[in-house]
């Protein structure tokens, strides 16, 4: 059985190397590798030990016709599979980068439509920001309005009502969430401007290769 195999693998090789190759091999196929000590064997079959280490296939004139790698264990081909994701992944966000060049290229054909886009952006983020602070002040004279109110109270020396407490509180909480979005807004908006600074110097820099002729 295991001369079969032996003689299996040994075809499968043959047929998978190329003709040239085929033809300076003469009748017999023999193989050379070295061990785990580093000793050098040859042997007219293919064995065990030298597809654990990889070995060469060497024709009638002693000549190296293919080598073959050693076979990987589990852990190595857990790693190698795991770095040929990675090199997968990064070609696959290299060419989404690519495509999206290319369609701003051909969306904006040139540099003041580009701007005209990016002005539009900051102008949809700053409405956003008025908007925000027009409810803000209205939330806050709200509150002011509440306070006055348990103010009063307070000085006409009655109990504030639970009811205006917690009206109060909630209130406080509906101001501090106007004025995180806000502060959310704002950092949004000076994000965008260092990223469209970035985004214009990149559409430059890939218009003056189009108007060289590079790919």
């Amino acid at each position: 059985m295991r001369k079969l195999l032996s003689a299996v693998v040994s075809i499968m090789l043959l047929a998978s190397l190329p003709l040239h190759a085929q033809s300076t091999m003469g009748g017999g196929i023999r193989y050379k590798w070295h061990d785990g000590q580093g000793l050098l064997h040859f042997s007219d079959s293919l064995s065990a030990e030298a597809m654990k280490y990889g070995y060469d296939l060497v024709n009638d004139q002693g000549l190296v016709i293919q080598h073959v790698p050693r076979q990987l264990n589990a852990e190595e081909r857990a790693a190698a599979n795991k770095l040929a994701d990675e090199e997968a992944a990064r070609q696959r966000a290299a060419q989404q980068v690519a495509n999206a060049e290319a369609q701003m290229l051909s969306a904006y054909p040139d540099e003041e439509s580009y701007r005209i886009s990016q002005q539009q952006q900051l102008d949809t983020i700053d409405q956003q920001i008025h908007t925000t602070q027009i409810n803000l002040r209205s939330q806050e004279k709200a509150l002011t309005d509440l306070l006055s109110r348990a103010a009063d109270i307070e000085r006409a020396k009655s109990p504030v009502p639970k009811f205006l407490t917690d009206s109060i509180a909630n209130q406080r909480d509906v101001v501090t969430g106007q004025r995180s979005t806000l502060q959310h807004q704002q950092v949004l908006r000076a994000q965008t401007v260092q990223q469209q600074a970035k985004d214009l110097a990149r559409y430059r820099q890939l218009k003056a290769a189009q108007a060289q002729g590079k790919p």
